[in-house]
């Protein structure tokens, strides 16, 4: 649904997001979660897997959503969660605030199985895992992806030249986010008048359709 492939703190927890790290780094240690709160960083760059995400606030779900005319040989539900912290700002002001984290879950849609006769449902294995994160103090843009192989490993920085960070600037709704996507945080944005110029473009091309 986001995405290319296939979102004042305690001396105790600063103490433990640098004990976190410093095991990270370590070869063969298993990989840790970053904290609830925010984003956590191993040493050589990469993200730690969000502790927890799947009890995060979950904003909406995508069944073989493609932004190009030719879509996907195979369907696939997108789900999409936002650390709580985050959407509690935005039910405020209609943006995002920093340390926003948004995952994309990609799970497999299937048709056939137990009394199914009609429609999809999802498999129980995670195909594929990003998160599109809001950190000013790392990122020149303020904004980064980062791609997963399952959510307990690393995730890779996607360089600032792929495709999806200039997608998400043309047509995000607000912040380089696809809030249009997400049905109860659309209304709070056009409420707050926070909606993107280039999505309000967006959205008057594609009225009469």
């Amino acid at each position: 649904m986001f995405f290319t492939k296939r979102f004042a703190v305690s001396a105790l927890s600063l103490l433990a997001a640098g004990f976190a790290l410093y095991i990270a780094g370590r070869p063969g240690t298993p990989v840790l979660a970053a904290p609830a709160a925010g984003p956590a960083y191993s040493a050589d760059g990469e993200m730690l897997p969000p502790a927890n995400y799947r009890e995060w606030v979950f904003l909406s779900s995508g069944l073989g959503m493609s932004y190009t005319p030719q879509g996907a040989d195979h369907l696939m539900f997108d789900n999409v969660f936002v650390n709580p912290e985050a959407y509690r700002s935005f039910l405020q002001t209609g943006a995002w605030p920093d340390k926003t984290m948004l995952v994309l879950e990609v799970r497999e849609a299937r048709n056939k199985g137990s009394i199914n006769l009609h429609g999809h449902y999802q498999g129980t294995g995670v195909m594929g895992m990003e998160v599109h994160v809001k950190d000013t103090a790392r990122f020149p843009s303020g904004w980064a992806f980062f791609d997963f192989d399952t959510p307990a490993s690393k995730g890779t920085l996607i360089p600032s030249g792929a495709p999806c960070y200039r997608c998400h600037q043309d047509h995000g709704a607000v912040d380089t986010t696809f809030v249009q996507f997400y049905p109860t945080l659309l209304p709070i944005a056009r409420q707050k008048g926070t909606l993107a110029a280039a999505y309000r473009k967006d959205s008057a091309a594609n009225s009469g359709k």
